[in-house]
This record gives structure tokens, C-alpha cells and sequence, in this order.
């Protein structure tokens, strides 16, 4: 399921938003460092989210710059993604914080597929999501 392309598209539109989020949040919280800031906390969660990743996951390219068990890319992902709604509402966007925080919830449980092959791509674990 979650590597059909209507998802991968919803996953790229939430990963987009997210960084925009941690952007939002960054102009409300730090006023000092505002310009700065608004586009280097988006530019190290994007470095993180891109860094850490399962070796041969057939949502990405495959590749891993610093390659991690499953379970552990599925917390940087719901880090990265659920971390840009708590600082939308930490920045006082709570209406936009739930609605996002309830989307990627309903996109979660769609793509549960991915989800149980992260939890159970451990250290040589071989299976595959299925595509269908």
C-alpha cells in the first residue's frame, strides 16, 4: 500500500509540510534569530530525515548515508513528523498542529504496511514491503 504513487506523493506532501512547520514554528519562537533561523531548523531536520536510513528501503533510493535498524528510521520519521506538530503548537498554531498531527495519523495507519516492515527490519532482517 504505501508504496503506491498516490501515497508516496501524500508522504512527500507531509515530509514538505513538516519542514515548513519546523520553519513556522522557528519565526514564532526565536524573534532574534527569525531569518536565520527559519531556514537552518528546517535545513538540519531535512539533513537528519535524509542521513539516517535503512539500507535497501524501497520507498527512498535505496541507499543509506548512515545506515540504521528499522525501528530506529521509524523514530527519526515520526520524530521529524510528529515533532513538527508539537512545535506548530508550542508556537500557538494548536489548529494547525491537531490537523496536521490527525492527518499523518490516518496516513500512519494507511501505510501501516511500512510501518510493520520498519518494526520488523532489524539487523538482517530480509523481508520486503509488499507492493500491492
Amino acid at each position: 500500500m504505501s508504496l503506491r504513487p498516490w501515497m508516496l506523493v501524500v508522504r512527500l506532501l507531509l515530509e514538505l509540510a513538516a519542514l515548513v512547520g519546523f520553519g513556522s514554528a522557528a519565526w514564532h519562537l526565536l524573534p532574534d534569530l527569525r531569518w536565520s533561523a527559519t531556514f537552518a531548523v528546517p535545513l538540519l531536520v531535512a539533513a537528519v530525515w535524509g542521513t539516517f536510513a535503512v539500507p535497501g528501503d524501497p520507498s527512498r533510493s535505496g541507499r543509506a548515508p548512515v545506515p540504521v535498524p528499522g525501528p530506529v528510521r521509524l523514530l527519526v520519521e515520526w520524530a521529524v513528523l510528529f515533532g513538527s506538530s508539537a512545535a506548530l503548537a508550542w508556537a500557538g498554531a494548536t489548529g494547525a498542529a491537531l490537523a496536521f498531527a490527525g492527518v499523518l495519523v490516518v496516513y500512519q495507519a494507511c501505510a501501516y504496511d511500512r510501518v510493520l516492515w520498519l518494526l520488523g527490519r532489524g539487523e538482517g532482517s530480509g523481508r520486503e514491503i509488499s507492493s500491492g
